[in-house]
Protein backbone atom coordinates (compact mmCIF):
# COMPACT_ATOMS: atom_id res chain seq x y z
CA UNK A 1 0.00 0.00 0.00
CA UNK A 2 1.25 3.44 -0.82
CA UNK A 3 1.88 5.95 1.63
CA UNK A 4 0.22 8.51 -0.11
CA UNK A 5 -3.53 9.26 0.60
CA UNK A 6 -5.99 11.20 -1.53
CA UNK A 7 -9.04 12.99 -0.62
CA UNK A 8 -10.81 14.79 -3.76
CA UNK A 9 -13.52 17.15 -3.80
CA UNK A 10 -16.56 16.04 -6.36
CA UNK A 11 -18.37 19.61 -7.32
CA UNK A 12 -16.28 21.83 -9.11
CA UNK A 13 -13.31 18.92 -9.12
CA UNK A 14 -14.31 16.19 -10.55
CA UNK A 15 -17.15 17.55 -12.41
CA UNK A 16 -16.54 21.23 -13.93
CA UNK A 17 -19.21 22.55 -12.67
CA UNK A 18 -20.63 22.84 -8.70
CA UNK A 19 -23.95 20.53 -9.36
CA UNK A 20 -25.69 22.11 -6.43
CA UNK A 21 -25.41 25.65 -7.90
CA UNK A 22 -26.84 24.12 -11.17
CA UNK A 23 -29.43 22.54 -9.36
CA UNK A 24 -30.54 26.05 -7.81
CA UNK A 25 -30.72 27.73 -11.17
CA UNK A 26 -32.77 25.53 -12.92
CA UNK A 27 -34.89 24.32 -9.44
CA UNK A 28 -34.60 26.44 -6.43
CA UNK A 29 -37.22 29.12 -5.85
CA UNK A 30 -35.91 32.60 -5.54
CA UNK A 31 -33.49 33.35 -2.82
CA UNK A 32 -30.69 30.42 -3.21
CA UNK A 33 -28.54 33.50 -4.62
CA UNK A 34 -28.70 35.50 -1.36
CA UNK A 35 -27.81 32.27 0.26
CA UNK A 36 -24.89 31.45 -1.84
CA UNK A 37 -23.25 34.53 -1.33
CA UNK A 38 -23.42 34.34 2.21
CA UNK A 39 -22.16 30.97 2.51
CA UNK A 40 -18.71 31.99 0.16
CA UNK A 41 -18.35 35.15 2.50
CA UNK A 42 -18.98 32.68 5.40
CA UNK A 43 -21.78 34.86 7.02
CA UNK A 44 -23.20 31.36 7.43
CA UNK A 45 -21.90 27.94 8.04
CA UNK A 46 -21.75 25.71 5.13
CA UNK A 47 -24.21 23.29 7.23
CA UNK A 48 -26.31 25.81 7.19
CA UNK A 49 -26.10 27.41 4.25
CA UNK A 50 -26.58 24.05 2.09
CA UNK A 51 -29.74 23.16 4.29
CA UNK A 52 -31.61 26.52 3.58
CA UNK A 53 -30.59 26.40 -0.35
CA UNK A 54 -32.37 22.58 -0.54
CA UNK A 55 -35.23 24.16 1.24
CA UNK A 56 -36.26 25.71 -1.37
CA UNK A 57 -36.24 22.48 -4.01
CA UNK A 58 -39.83 21.26 -3.90
CA UNK A 59 -39.47 17.42 -3.18
CA UNK A 60 -41.37 16.08 -6.08
CA UNK A 61 -38.79 16.91 -8.49
CA UNK A 62 -35.97 14.34 -7.31
CA UNK A 63 -35.92 12.25 -10.72
CA UNK A 64 -36.08 15.63 -13.01
CA UNK A 65 -33.38 16.59 -11.19
CA UNK A 66 -30.84 13.58 -11.45
CA UNK A 67 -31.69 13.17 -14.83
CA UNK A 68 -30.13 16.66 -15.11
CA UNK A 69 -27.34 16.43 -13.12
CA UNK A 70 -26.32 13.22 -15.30
CA UNK A 71 -26.98 15.21 -18.46
CA UNK A 72 -25.28 18.48 -17.11
CA UNK A 73 -22.48 17.16 -15.14
CA UNK A 74 -19.16 17.43 -17.24
CA UNK A 75 -16.75 15.26 -15.83
CA UNK A 76 -12.80 17.10 -15.91
CA UNK A 77 -10.80 15.33 -18.29
CA UNK A 78 -8.73 13.27 -17.12
CA UNK A 79 -10.76 11.91 -14.09
CA UNK A 80 -10.97 8.18 -15.47
CA UNK A 81 -6.98 8.32 -15.89
CA UNK A 82 -6.76 9.25 -12.65
CA UNK A 83 -8.65 6.61 -10.89
CA UNK A 84 -6.80 3.91 -12.93
CA UNK A 85 -3.79 5.53 -11.74
CA UNK A 86 -4.88 5.75 -8.32
CA UNK A 87 -5.49 1.82 -8.83
CA UNK A 88 -2.26 0.81 -10.21
CA UNK A 89 -0.53 2.44 -7.34
CA UNK A 90 -2.38 1.15 -4.25
CA UNK A 91 -3.32 4.75 -3.36
CA UNK A 92 -6.68 5.05 -1.51
CA UNK A 93 -8.69 7.39 -3.01
CA UNK A 94 -11.60 8.61 -0.92
CA UNK A 95 -14.33 11.23 -2.15
CA UNK A 96 -15.13 13.93 0.02
CA UNK A 97 -18.03 16.13 -1.18
CA UNK A 98 -20.21 18.72 0.02
CA UNK A 99 -22.64 17.55 -2.44
CA UNK A 100 -25.89 14.97 -1.76
CA UNK A 101 -25.98 11.78 -2.22
CA UNK A 102 -28.44 11.68 -4.65
CA UNK A 103 -27.24 13.01 -7.15
CA UNK A 104 -23.28 11.94 -6.14
CA UNK A 105 -23.51 7.97 -6.67
CA UNK A 106 -25.49 8.29 -9.56
CA UNK A 107 -22.71 10.44 -11.08
CA UNK A 108 -19.51 8.54 -10.01
CA UNK A 109 -21.27 5.21 -10.30
CA UNK A 110 -19.64 4.24 -14.01
CA UNK A 111 -15.86 5.71 -12.52
CA UNK A 112 -16.34 3.06 -8.87
CA UNK A 113 -15.94 0.82 -6.87
CA UNK A 114 -14.38 3.94 -4.60
CA UNK A 115 -12.76 3.50 -1.40
CA UNK A 116 -15.68 5.42 0.12
CA UNK A 117 -17.32 8.29 -0.84
CA UNK A 118 -18.38 10.68 1.82
CA UNK A 119 -21.08 13.39 1.30
CA UNK A 120 -24.46 14.63 2.45
CA UNK A 121 -27.62 12.96 2.08
CA UNK A 122 -31.17 14.38 1.55
CA UNK A 123 -34.86 12.59 2.62
CA UNK A 124 -37.67 13.43 0.17
CA UNK A 125 -40.68 12.71 2.34
CA UNK A 126 -41.66 16.10 3.39
CA UNK A 127 -42.63 18.61 0.63
CA UNK A 128 -39.06 20.52 0.10
CA UNK A 129 -35.79 18.40 0.39
CA UNK A 130 -34.14 18.32 3.44
CA UNK A 131 -30.61 17.50 3.93
CA UNK A 132 -28.84 15.32 6.56
CA UNK A 133 -25.23 15.55 8.03
CA UNK A 134 -23.70 11.84 8.58
CA UNK A 135 -20.18 13.17 8.76
CA UNK A 136 -20.32 15.87 11.27
CA UNK A 137 -17.20 17.71 12.66
CA UNK A 138 -15.34 15.89 15.42
CA UNK A 139 -13.85 17.41 18.84
CA UNK A 140 -10.73 18.91 16.48
CA UNK A 141 -12.92 20.62 14.25
CA UNK A 142 -12.59 24.56 14.24
CA UNK A 143 -15.74 25.42 12.39
CA UNK A 144 -18.39 22.91 13.73
CA UNK A 145 -20.16 23.81 10.94
CA UNK A 146 -19.37 21.95 7.85
CA UNK A 147 -21.68 19.82 6.82
CA UNK A 148 -19.43 17.07 5.23
CA UNK A 149 -16.28 17.54 7.65
CA UNK A 150 -13.23 17.13 5.38
CA UNK A 151 -10.46 17.98 8.33
CA UNK A 152 -12.51 15.15 10.54
CA UNK A 153 -12.79 12.50 7.65
CA UNK A 154 -9.23 13.08 6.75
CA UNK A 155 -7.99 12.90 10.75
CA UNK A 156 -10.19 9.44 10.73
CA UNK A 157 -8.87 8.09 7.44
CA UNK A 158 -5.36 9.07 7.42
CA UNK A 159 -2.44 10.13 10.16
CA UNK A 160 0.51 11.90 10.06
CA UNK A 161 3.18 9.60 8.40
CA UNK A 162 1.13 9.68 5.12
CA UNK A 163 1.64 11.95 2.10
CA UNK A 164 -2.17 13.42 3.09
CA UNK A 165 -3.41 14.86 -0.69
CA UNK A 166 -6.36 17.22 -0.96
CA UNK A 167 -8.12 18.13 -4.19
CA UNK A 168 -10.28 20.31 -4.35
CA UNK A 169 -11.53 23.87 -5.07
CA UNK A 170 -14.14 25.73 -2.84
CA UNK A 171 -14.72 27.03 0.25
CA UNK A 172 -15.50 23.22 1.62
CA UNK A 173 -12.20 22.16 0.90
CA UNK A 174 -10.67 25.03 2.84
CA UNK A 175 -10.09 23.48 6.17
CA UNK A 176 -9.34 19.89 4.56
CA UNK A 177 -6.37 21.93 2.62
CA UNK A 178 -4.80 23.29 5.65
CA UNK A 179 -4.66 19.89 7.06
CA UNK A 180 -2.53 18.55 4.09
CA UNK A 181 0.64 17.48 3.08
CA UNK A 182 0.21 18.49 -0.63
CA UNK A 183 -2.65 20.69 -1.85
CA UNK A 184 -4.05 20.70 -5.00
CA UNK A 185 -6.36 23.50 -6.25
CA UNK A 186 -8.17 25.78 -8.35
CA UNK A 187 -10.36 28.27 -8.53
CA UNK A 188 -11.70 29.44 -5.09
CA UNK A 189 -9.35 27.29 -2.86
CA UNK A 190 -6.80 28.30 -5.28
CA UNK A 191 -7.01 32.33 -4.56
CA UNK A 192 -7.81 31.78 -0.95
CA UNK A 193 -4.31 29.67 -0.60
CA UNK A 194 -2.91 32.56 -2.57
CA UNK A 195 -4.42 35.19 0.22
CA UNK A 196 -3.52 33.05 2.90
CA UNK A 197 -0.14 31.70 1.81
CA UNK A 198 -0.79 28.22 1.69
CA UNK A 199 1.92 26.30 -0.85
CA UNK A 200 -0.45 24.64 -3.72
CA UNK A 201 -0.22 22.78 -7.27
CA UNK A 202 -2.56 24.79 -9.48
CA UNK A 203 -4.35 22.05 -11.95
CA UNK A 204 -7.02 22.10 -14.74
CA UNK A 205 -7.23 18.56 -15.38
CA UNK A 206 -6.77 15.32 -13.60
CA UNK A 207 -3.43 14.90 -15.86
CA UNK A 208 -2.16 17.51 -14.49
CA UNK A 209 -2.92 15.83 -10.95
CA UNK A 210 -1.18 12.41 -11.99
CA UNK A 211 2.38 14.41 -12.29
CA UNK A 212 1.61 16.01 -9.57
CA UNK A 213 0.57 12.87 -7.45
CA UNK A 214 3.54 10.76 -9.16
CA UNK A 215 6.24 13.67 -7.76
CA UNK A 216 5.08 12.83 -4.49
CA UNK A 217 5.64 8.69 -5.11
Amino acid sequence: MSNVVIFCDFDGTITKKDNIISIMKQFALPGWKEITNDILSQKISIQSGVQKLFSLVPSKLKEEIIEFVLQDAEIREGFKDFVHFTREQNIPLYIVSGGIDFFVYPVLDSFGPFDHIYCNEATFDEERITIHYPHACDELCTSQGCGCCKPSIMRKLSDENQTRIVIGDSVTDFEAAKLADVVIARDFLAETCDTLDIPYSSFETFTDCIEIVKARL
